[in-house]
């Protein structure tokens, strides 16, 4: 199984970035795993609504089709981490790849939600897409210890 995370931008003020490369080389042991960034579509001539349309196609264009595209939108079901947990399992056992894609500034548009196997919501608050990628990367690191019987998750 491999596991990717994709998310559109990057990280300008550094603070979440040491924490996301440390649960990702964790990841490691558990998984094939991968972070993709993409870039902002963004530009003067770009009309509102266009940023996001540029980015579901990016998204979409690195879907396999062994994926299951999990899209994070704070309008997806909620699950806590051992419901995640069995999530995982559920692909492994399919034989099914899992990408987990977070949106830009404006979000995921329509075409992503679409195609997502599953909508999944951190919170229902709106984070900043830096600190949803840290704490998403995290619960995936604890959702494995979980399926492995370790002691990370009290």
């Amino acid at each position: 199984m491999k596991v990717r995370l994709l998310s559109i931008g990057k990280d300008r003020s550094g603070l979440f970035e040491p924490g996301v490369q440390e649960y990702a080389s964790r990841l490691e042991h558990y998984t094939r795993f991968e972070l993709v960034e993409l870039p902002e579509a963004s530009g003067r001539k770009l009309k509102p609504g266009d940023a996001k349309a540029a980015e579901a196609e990016a998204i979409l264009a690195r879907r396999k089709p062994q994926d299951w595209l999990v899209a994070m939108d704070e309008r997806g079901k909620s699950l806590d981490s051992v419901e995640l947990s069995r999530y995982l399992a559920k692909a492994q056992t399919g034989a099914k790849d899992l990408l987990f894609v977070i949106g830009g500034d404006e979000g995921l548009a329509e075409p992503v939600r679409e195609a997502a196997h599953l909508t999944l919501s951190l919170s229902r608050m709106t984070l900043p897409h830096r600190l949803a990628r840290l704490v998403l990367i995290e619960q995936l690191y604890r959702a494995f210890t979980l399926l492995k019987g370790e002691p990370y998750h009290k």
